[in-house]
Formats: C-alpha cells, sequence, structure tokens
C-alpha cells in the first residue's frame, strides 16, 4: 500500500512543478499538502533487526576476497609501476659457539634451544624432589662428579641441592657470571662470513 501511496504523490508532484513552470506561480487551489502516517505494526507480528535494516548497507567488513593477484601486488608491487625488491639480508652473522647462523641483535636459536632444554631437564629434576610448592630456600644443582664446592658449612644451611645424574654441559659453567668452561678452538678453519 505505502509504495503505491509514494508513486501518487511522486506524479503530483512533477504535475505541480510543471504547472509552476508554466504559470511562474502555482495556483493556491492546486497546491498540494501531504501527511505521511506511519504504519502501525501488526499486533501479532514482533520487532526484529531484518525488518528494520531491510536491504541497507553494513560497512567495515569486505564483500569478498582479496584474490591471489591483488595479494602478491601489494605484497611485491609491479614491475610496471612501483617494484617492491627483494632485498637480502646483511645483517647474519655466524654463532661462534655452534656455526649456526643468526640475525644480528637477536640469540643464536640453536644455543637457545639447548639452553632451554637443559633448563627444563633441571626444573623436572626440582619438582621432582622439591614438589610443586613454594621453594623458600636457595636451590644448588650439581652435576654428575662434581662434590660439593669447598664452601663453609654457614654456606649450605638452608639450601636444597638437587643432583643431575649426567655430566654438566661444557657450556653451562658453575657460576653463571663467569664465562663457560669449554676450551677455546685450536682449529684453524675459517668460518664463512657474509652468506646472505
Amino acid at each position: 500500500m505505502i509504495p503505491r501511496v509514494n508513486i501518487l504523490f511522486n506524479i503530483l508532484r512533477n504535475i505541480e512543478r510543471s504547472v509552476f513552470q508554466i504559470f511562474g506561480q502555482p495556483p493556491r487551489e492546486l497546491a498540494l499538502a501531504y501527511v505521511h502516517e506511519n504504519p502501525t505494526p501488526a499486533p501479532g507480528k514482533k520487532f526484529s533487526l531484518a525488518d528494520l535494516i531491510g536491504d541497507g548497507i553494513l560497512y567495515a567488513m569486505p564483500k569478498s576476497r582479496r584474490t591471489v593477484e591483488k595479494r602478491m601486488k601489494r605484497k611485491f608491487g609491479h614491475p610496471d609501476y612501483h617494484y617492491k625488491l627483494l632485498l637480502p639480508k646483511t645483517n647474519i652473522l655466524v654463532c661462534t659457539d655452534c656455526g649456526h647462523n643468526y640475525e644480528r641483535g637477536h640469540l643464536c636459536a640453536n644455543c637457545y634451544n639447548k639452553v632451554e632444554k637443559e633448563t627444563k631437564e633441571i626444573q623436572a629434576q626440582i619438582r621432582e624432589k622439591l614438589g610443586t610448592g613454594p621453594v623458600e630456600k636457595d636451590v644448588v644443582v650439581l652435576y654428575e662428579g662434581e662434590t660439593t664446592p669447598d664452601q663453609p658449612k654457614e654456606f649450605w644451611n638452608g639450601k636444597r641441592i638437587i643432583e643431575m645424574k649426567k655430566e654438566r654441559p661444557k657450556w653451562f659453567s658453575k657460576n653463571l657470571l663467569q664465562k663457560t668452561t669449554q676450551q677455546p678452538s685450536n682449529s684453524t678453519d675459517v668460518k664463512p662470513k657474509d652468506l646472505a
């Protein structure tokens, strides 16, 4: 019913404009007044958001997926227009301990994995011996073949000792503030540099 009223209103408005153009001023007898009444919803019908929005446009959501070609152009550019070159990295270094490559400003991933593995073993041993409760006293880790260091008896008061059933790794010093116990290499091989 409402669309028909709108069509009728548009027709009458067009007639009014044409009369205005002919006479220069619309006669008062032909002036139209239109009062639009809001239709009341049917009593049995519930309010829904779909009725309110209808075929409206919802923004902030992509209508379609970006194609692979467009994604690659955004990532690498286009040779005919703006070409984003793939530049080789020049900040690759060789680890002096294990010989693996790593990026300058980062830790060597291979060395970090070794330390992480050893730390997890120590934590598992601590959990096995001391349980999961809070550890209020200092914990000393001793490896196979190591005896309690030459320290006065007062030093050991209130400390817990965890014994690992393997030899201490060469890279893991007793005092973490000191350098490693690993002997410097006598090798004369030159490690490659600037591999990028």
